[in-house]
């Protein structure tokens, strides 16, 4: 009873911070910026775990693993109702060299540093280790815009710049999805050889199609409904088959969902926006919701964490920057400025959701690991990223922009 009304207040306080004007930058930027991370909600989390007040110990986690499999099909979804191929048609060519190389710059430089510890360390095969470091790599490739998008509302960037970097920060999502995709297909088996990577591919082959399946299906359904009321009840309807789905033949529910997404812009029609409109009103509360939730499974039992979590941090950093400015470069006319990077540092809820969905596939103690590392850093990659953004990119200490 005592974790169903914390879970109840949770929920409530979700749709409050979902407010936009509580979002509005002004005078109070730092709030803003507290209020639009989420990362309030992933401590209060933490606290309410086992680990400090032991409201909700593993029992009730575990009963709440239903509620991260739908809040995980939301998320993907709408990530997948991101491709309209219009859209992305539309965008030159440098918008996707600059993100690529921002990524790609992330990533390697994440991967490339972490195989070798994780691998010497965990005591998994190579390829397994592989896999955990392209986890980390994807994890550290994603980003969120909410500096750049706060500081164009507070006057503080200019809007050119902002909207350069969000674009940026979208397709850094994708493709650390990409990358996620990449570390179930390493980390499917215990064993690590080519049968268990041929697995793996398979598992994620067959989110996919099923995924383009659920889209082509919602897509039917969706065509015949006028009402607001039956397009709600039919959406409620396509994630619970989606997270359903995924939870049953234990396949990616992110990739499921983004592939029905996908193929919702493909084949959906006039409907795609009307279901988008009435997604995106949830979209902010189940983010909020996945990031209390992902809390109490923080777990520390392994002192490998304190020596991989500041190497991740330092590192991403470093990618983050060279990165930004590797895509700046190559940018072009785009817009981006000259320490694009510095906007970028932080990991936003996206992350929390990709390695969330890592451990509840792979459940493996190296995954914990992964999960505890990645949680912290998005804690810390948050107060590191409020410094950066003043400094590096708005020239100026985040004190001088409240005066």
């Amino acid at each position: 009873m005592q974790a169903l009304l914390l879970f109840l207040i949770v929920a409530a306080l979700s749709m409050v911070a979902s407010s936009r004007a509580l979002m509005q930058a002004g005078r109070f930027f730092g709030l803003a910026q507290l209020i639009a991370s989420g990362m309030l909600f992933l401590v209060f989390g933490v606290l309410v775990g086992p680990l400090v007040l032991n409201i909700l110990g593993p029992a009730e986690v575990e009963t709440m693993r239903p509620l991260l499999a739908i809040g995980l099909a939301v998320a993907g979804v709408l990530v997948g109702l991101n491709l309209d191929p219009r859209l992305l048609r539309a965008l030159p060519w440098r918008v996707y060299a600059a993100a690529a190389a921002h990524s790609l710059t992330t990533f390697t430089l994440v991967a490339g540093a972490l195989f070798f510890p994780l691998w010497l360390a965990s005591g998994v095969p190579p390829i397994v280790a592989a896999g955990a470091a392209a986890l980390l790599g994807a994890v550290a490739s994603i980003s969120s815009p909410h500096f750049s998008i706060l500081g164009v509302r507070g006057g503080l960037l200019e809007r050119r710049a902002g909207l350069a970097i969000t674009v940026v920060a979208v397709l850094d999502d994708l493709f650390g999805l990409l990358a996620l995709a990449v570390a179930l297909v390493l980390g499917a088996g215990g064993v690590g050889d080519v049968g268990d990577v041929a697995r793996g591919l398979g598992l994620v082959g067959l989110a996919a199609g099923l995924g383009g399946l659920c889209g082509l299906l919602l897509a039917f359904l969706a065509r015949g409904v006028e009402g607001e009321e039956e397009l709600i009840a039919v959406l409620f309807g396509a994630v619970l088959l989606v997270a359903g789905a995924a939870a049953y033949l234990r396949l990616s529910t992110l990739v499921l969902g983004v592939t029905c997404g996908a193929t919702l812009c493909v084949v959906g029609g006039f409907s795609v926006q009307r279901i988008y409109q009435v997604l995106s009103r949830v979209e902010r509360p189940v983010y909020l919701l996945l990031l209390f939730l992902a809390g109490p499974m923080l777990a520390l039992k392994q002192p490998l964490v304190w020596a991989i979590l500041p190497a991740f941090v330092a590192v991403r950093f470093v990618g983050k920057v060279a990165g930004g400015a590797l895509a700046q470069r190559v940018g072009g006319e785009l817009g981006l400025p000259k320490r694009a990077g510095w906007a970028l540092v932080s990991q936003g809820g996206l992350s929390v959701c990709v390695v969330l969905e890592y451990l509840l596939l792979v459940p493996r103690p190296s995954s914990h690991l992964l999960f505890d590392v990645s949680l912290l850093a998005a804690v810390l990659n948050e107060a590191l990223a409020a410094h950066s953004f003043h400094v590096g990119l708005l020239q100026r200490s985040p004190q001088e922009v409240r005066a």
